[in-house]
């Protein structure tokens, strides 16, 4: 499965981030807790340079709780302090908000010194499509500022959020970037949702998907579509077991792949598979190791 996504609307949605970075104090950029890596758009370092930035992990529900411990120790170590967010609750929203008044204080301070009148903190919000940010800033605003939805590209254009009075805020579209230089990034941008299903082969992603639950979270497969020996089984063949549990079949018994993928995909973006993490953090490489 090859996959490569990258819509006009992205470019147009990269060169608004870089246009509009000279108006704000401050960039959040969300993540998306179960694949941090893999949501981090390695595009958004160049298009952010020095400007200040807070890492918001959201989607920290659905996250298996001991990978988000060792998720917070990796950002640690290379210096970048993250925060776990949940757009449906709303945790981790004032934390945030004080991270934001911390990064902003010396540069608003200085600001008032030479005598220009106080103004709230303008903070632009950065991420793949997906990723939960209309949801995000609905709840961190109180009040249904953003269009939200299930599906990626819902938001279109710009526009500014007022937070409080405090802090004001610029919602972009989602962006991803050109290509995907490994195609287990793109396998786990297009698990969570942020690829449309659309132009994916949904059951040959569904498959995939369980290959890697396999390995990461067999029990919870098991439980869930109610399967009894999963090992050393095909993504497809996990599938077709689970499209039988379920009567996802077609008139002569077989099942219908298609629909049971649908199901799939639905029930693990929606956690019903349970707290899952599809990716570990990067292990350092030794000295003797990153001389070869």
């Amino acid at each position: 499965m090859i996959i490569q996504w990258f819509p006009g609307h992205m470019a147009k949605t990269r060169r608004l981030i870089s246009e509009n970075l000279k108006l704000v104090d401050v960039v959040i950029e969300l993540l998306d807790a179960r694949i941090p890596l893999s949501s981090q758009n390695p595009e958004i370092d160049s298009l952010l340079g020095s400007k200040p930035r807070v890492v918001a992990l959201n989607k920290s529900d659905l996250s298996d709780p001991k990978m988000n411990k060792l998720w917070a120790e990796y950002f640690a170590s290379k210096g970048t302090e993250v925060i776990y967010t949940n757009a449906i609750t709303g945790a981790g929203l004032n934390e945030l908000k004080n991270m934001l008044k911390k990064l902003t204080q010396k540069k608003l301070a200085s600001a008032q010194m030479r005598g220009r009148l106080q103004r709230p903190i303008k903070t632009m919000i950065v991420g793949i499509p997906n990723v939960g940010k209309s949801a995000f800033i609905n709840k961190i605003s109180g009040k249904a500022s953003a269009q939200t939805g299930d599906k990626p590209g819902v938001t279109k254009n710009k526009q500014w959020v007022r937070i409080n009075p405090e802090i004001q805020l610029l919602d972009t579209p989602g962006i991803l970037w050109p290509k995907f230089e490994d195609q287990e990034i793109g396998l786990n941008l297009a698990f969570t949702g942020a690829i449309k299903d659309e132009i994916m082969d949904t059951a040959e992603l569904a498959s995939k998907l369980f290959e890697k639950l396999a390995i990461l979270y067999p029990e919870n497969i098991k439980e869930r579509y109610k399967l009894t020996d999963i090992e050393g089984k095909t993504g497809f063949e996990i599938l077709n077991e689970a499209g039988k549990k379920r009567g996802c079949l077609v008139s002569g018994g077989e099942v219908d792949l298609y629909r049971i993928a649908g199901i799939v995909l639905d029930e693990f973006r929606g956690g019903k598979l349970g707290k899952i993490t599809l990716e570990y953090p990067p292990k350092e490489k030794t000295d003797e190791e990153a001389d070869v």
